[in-house]
């Protein structure tokens, strides 16, 4: 089964300086930053970084680390924007800015396939930029995430869009949870997309391991889906595993809906060469 490539090219509000050595140079609207990719084997394209801040990692394996800054950067974050999406970025403990720029084809590519009042569902949607992509569209969103503070963000960059009285349901929950409550309701989605974490805790202190939880998530949202819906997207960072492993797991779970099943690579085209650095591997079902 041929493999796609998923290309994020730079906008104004963001762009993927320089990489090399086991780093990478982004632009996060006024403000550059300085994080690992390991991905990044390949010799700088500048001979000197200047940014704003750097994370150093922790000696740890888990992605410990913290925050280095050689100018002054917002603590509380700064607006930020995609198409007519407004946002906060923030430096998190977490080394990334509280948005993954890598998924604004899977956003564009999405809002595509939804019309006015079609149904959508974001699992482990974080601060919500992929929900008001979807919902700028017309869709009507739920929204899940097991962290409060995540869901609050995206309640907050609701605001910041525009957005605030928009048909989204915002949820803190189990996204495990939720989704079997929804089979069990008869629930449908026109179109679907999760971005699950390797290793997570829900709110009431469920722990979700990616290789032991994925295959019965996928299966319980592919019987959210009919004749009618649209698209199933899956995206998976950090972790072992092939984008035709979880193509083939999303292939058996979409057997009986029709469509077609595309797996690969995302990465982020970089300014300097026009280089691209690979950040994730995805499966989507769409019809």
């Amino acid at each position: 089964m041929p493999l796609s490539t998923l290309i994020a090219e730079p906008w104004s509000h963001y762009g993927l300086m320089d990489s090399g050595h086991g780093r990478k140079l982004e632009r996060y609207g006024p403000y550059s930053f300085i994080r690992p990719e390991p991905q990044a084997m390949w010799a700088p394209a500048l001979e000197t970084w200047d940014a704003d801040g750097e994370f150093v990692p922790g000696s740890d394996e888990e992605g410990g680390g913290r925050w280095q800054f050689h100018r002054p950067v917002p603590k509380e974050g700064w607006d930020m924007a995609w198409e007519e999406i407004r946002f906060r970025a923030q430096c998190t403990p977490f080394r990334h800015l509280a948005f993954f720029p890598d998924m604004a084809p899977q956003w564009a590519w999405m809002r595509e396939r939804l019309d006015k009042g079609n149904e959508a569902l974001n699992l482990f949607g974080y601060t919500g930029v992929g929900t008001l992509a979807m919902s700028a569209a017309g869709a009507n969103l739920v929204h899940v995430d097991a962290s409060k503070k995540s869901v609050e963000a995206g309640k907050e960059n609701a605001a910041l869009s525009g957005m605030a009285d928009r048909p989204i349901r915002w949820m803190v929950d189990d996204a495990a949870k939720f989704t079997a409550r929804e089979v069990r309701r008869g629930r449908r989605y026109d179109g679907i997309i999760l971005d699950p974490p390797k290793y997570g805790r829900g709110p009431t202190g469920e722990v979700w391991k990616l290789e032991d939880g994925l295959p019965g998530l996928i299966a319980d949202c592919a019987k959210l889906l009919d004749d009618k819906s649209r698209f199933l997207i899956l995206t998976v960072y950090a972790v072992r595993m092939s984008a035709l492993a979880i193509g083939e797991l999303l292939k058996q779970a979409t057997a009986n809906l029709g469509g077609t099943v595309e797996m690969g690579d995302m990465a982020v085209r970089e300014e300097a060469r026009g280089l691209l650095l690979p950040t994730a591997i995805f499966a989507r079902w769409s019809r």
